[in-house]
């Protein structure tokens, strides 16, 4: 396993680079993954990204979390430096899963921790209702049993488009836009955002890290919902573990209704709302982090 330096953070900690062999119905793949701290920590978080982001989400939490966790962020397939899939309709929950617990038996651990942001959420509640589940505490990231018609429509606007741009000031200037729900950064958080979801083509031009075939679940997603929003109440209530919740103040994805309706059913989640942000909070500010690890410490 490759060592790199840290880029951000709190910590004067290294980050480690790995891969683990995984298997869907079209062959093997790989799925990447960076991890922090101690490899030989019995306790491990592993903190699951969003649809179109990546591991690197993670670089702040992940630091300021090491001196207590083995940190584990995995690129989900077809995104990051993941493999992507031969056969685009395997790309939804049920690989997701599938891939984490080839992750999971890789750490060689009885049981984990998990912060899941938006899609990360849903693998983590997919994995979490399941019988002798090895998640102990659950932090669901902006996310939850009800996926809003609103913000399907707005990540429909993108998802997929695979725009190309002349280089990496071009493709953060489209970051910010699309990504405006995530809140205020510095200008070193906006590069560090856009530099790890994308990379250069072959011609030079720059392109998003992403497999635009993960569109096709999310159009599925869509058509189930037909132009409504998208109900999962089953997965949420067959949870069992302790949940946090973080509801980003103006999320089109988790209604406050809905979040509020988490905190009294199910595992009758902790609910924390973070102010100035949409979907998703980044856990990139001490704030942010502060919740997540006085719940995680519990």
């Amino acid at each position: 396993m490759a060592g790199v330096a840290r880029e951000t953070g709190e910590a004067n900690v290294d980050m480690r680079e790995g891969k683990v062999k995984c298997l869907s119905a079209a062959g093997f793949h790989h799925m990447a993954y960076v991890e922090w701290g101690d490899a030989a920590n019995p306790k491990v978080l592993v903190c699951v990204h969003g649809l179109t982001r990546c591991s690197r989400d993670f670089d702040f939490l992940s630091q300021a979390l090491a001196a207590d966790y083995r940190v584990v962020c995995p690129d989900v397939v077809g995104r990051g430096r993941s493999d992507w899939l031969r056969n685009k309709a395997l790309y939804g929950i049920p690989q997701y899963c599938a891939d984490m617990t080839n992750l999971l038996a890789k750490l060689d651990v009885e049981s984990v921790d998990w912060v899941g942001t938006s899609m990360g959420g849903l693998i983590g509640m997919a994995l979490a209702i399941q019988p002798e589940t090895p998640i102990r505490r659950l932090v669901l990231n902006d996310v939850g049993p009800v996926i809003t018609a609103t913000s399907l429509a707005r990540i429909g606007t993108y998802l997929g488009t695979a725009p190309r741009f002349d280089g990496i000031d071009q493709a953060e200037a489209y970051v910010r836009v699309v990504s405006a729900p995530f809140g205020s950064f510095t200008d070193e958080q906006w590069r560090h955002l856009t530099r790890h979801v994308t990379r250069t083509a072959a011609d030079g031009k720059i392109e998003f890290a992403y497999d635009p075939g993960i569109a096709q679940g999310f159009r599925d997603l869509q058509a189930a919902g037909e132009g409504k929003d998208v109900e999962m109440w089953p997965l949420y209530d067959g949870v069992a573990c302790p949940t946090l919740l973080l509801r980003g103040e103006s999320s089109d994805l988790l209604t406050r209704e809905t979040a509020l309706q988490m905190s009294q059913r199910g595992p009758r989640a902790k609910l924390v709302e973070v102010p100035g942000v949409g979907h998703a909070p980044m856990l990139m500010s001490a704030e942010q982090v502060a919740p997540v690890r006085e719940f995680l410490h519990a």
